[in-house]
């Protein structure tokens, strides 16, 4: 049931970004991407420092330094994966503030566009790997954990999906390109279950692992992406969103260890 449940849950974040992207339009992609930004950002950091975290250091099978010194790796090596451009994570829109140079897509996605593929492809077997995790830890918190992926992923997604529309690739092109992206975090999921369920001794510290990959993400491109300067409603907006994205990382923790 286990692996099911992981297979459901990795299918499902790659499925739904790739229906979103295929049901709107652009206009309302953009609008949309700039919302789900401050959405992911609070789902994100709530999960990893309400939930994930605490249920690593619950296990009392780790010590606490050494879950710190995981913590401080996973960063580290985040970093360093995204600076060789393995490690991707997009929410480009239109009118970003970002000032874009002539054809900037078009590069992105015509001479770069090996490297978007792969980025993608490795940071979603990550994904997966990572939900693989935290099911095998509770179902509970494996269910937050893809929650917190899935609501990432639409955003990442549907970027790619503007950044390849405006390099010229067709629609059913560029969703395709998408979902072969998507699909290796299912691939991520099954083999995360049968190597990570022989080393449950490993699982502590692979939640750790998990959480330091959402904290990076929150803390080096979600919110500086939210420091713009805007019209007090848009940062209303943005505020609003974030914290609707921490309640509800918050109401999953008080599922997940409000009953232990």
């Amino acid at each position: 049931m286990t692996l099911l449940y992981i297979v459901l849950a990795t299918f499902a974040g790659g499925l739904l970004s790739v229906l979103v992207a295929a049901s709107l339009t652009v206009g309302v992609l953009t609008r949309l991407v700039k919302s789900l930004v401050s959405l992911s950002a609070g789902i994100l950091l709530g999960t990893s420092l309400l939930n994930v975290l605490p249920e690593a250091f619950e296990s009392h099978t780790a010590q606490p330094q050494a879950l710190f010194a995981v913590l401080l790796g996973g960063l580290l090596f985040f970093w360093l994966l995204e600076k060789v451009e393995l490690y991707r994570h997009t929410h480009h829109h239109e009118d970003d503030g970002h000032h874009h140079h002539h054809h900037f897509d078009a590069e992105q996605a015509g001479r770069g566009g090996l490297t978007v593929l792969v980025g993608d492809s490795i940071h979603n077997f990550c994904d997966g790997a990572i939900i693989a995790a935290a099911f095998l830890a509770d179902a509970r918190l494996g269910f937050a954990t893809a929650l917190a992926i899935v609501m990432h992923e639409i955003p990442q997604e549907v970027g790619d999906y503007i950044v390849l529309l405006n390099a010229g690739l067709s629609r059913s092109k560029a969703l395709l390109f998408n979902a072969i992206s998507g699909m290796s975090s299912v691939v991520g999921g099954v083999l995360g279950y049968f190597l990570i369920g022989s080393f449950d001794g490993a699982l502590p510290y692979l939640l750790v692992a998990a959480a330091s990959s959402f904290i990076y993400i929150s803390v080096a491109d979600l919110l500086p992406q939210l420091q713009q300067r805007l019209a007090w409603r848009d940062t209303l907006a943005q505020v609003a969103w974030l914290g609707v994205g921490l309640g509800v990382a918050f109401a999953v923790s008080q599922l997940l260890h409000g009953t232990h």
